[in-house]
């Protein structure tokens, strides 16, 4: 059997995130209330094509997360991202988020694990 690493397995679980964010909810519009935040924050008229690439871009974040290109660099742009994204939301469509204010909360939990996987289990070098 394979052993991988804890950070490999989270690298993997990261990357799902993004990649079911992106391609799910976004691309394939199996959860409206994005396209909703996007026209609430944005622009009503260009909310389809926006959500569509927000949906690209994440995906395009998976990509990079499996890459283990630059990952210092990925780790801060997820964080810079997420947290931005959230705070935005947090004042402006509250009532849209699948948590309300709460949703801050996962955020910062996600925020932690990509920090914890970039910043701290990185530096270990055991196999658990």
């Amino acid at each position: 059997m394979l052993k991988f690493k804890k950070k490999q397995i989270i690298n993997i679980l990261i990357s799902i995130v993004w990649f079911v964010n992106g391609f799910f909810c976004k691309i394939l519009n199996l959860v409206p209330r994005h396209q909703e935040i996007v026209a609430s924050i944005l622009n009503e008229v260009y909310a389809i094509q926006i959500t569509f690439t927000i949906g690209v871009l994440e995906i395009w974040m998976a990509f990079w997360v499996l890459s283990n290109y630059k990952t210092k660099i990925n780790a801060v742009a997820q964080i810079t991202i997420i947290i931005s994204m959230n705070i935005i939301e947090y004042f402006l469509v509250p009532e849209l988020l699948l948590w309300g204010k709460m949703n801050i909360i996962f955020a910062l939990l996600f925020i932690s694990i990509i920090y914890y996987n970039e910043f701290i289990l990185k530096n270990k070098s055991y196999v658990s």
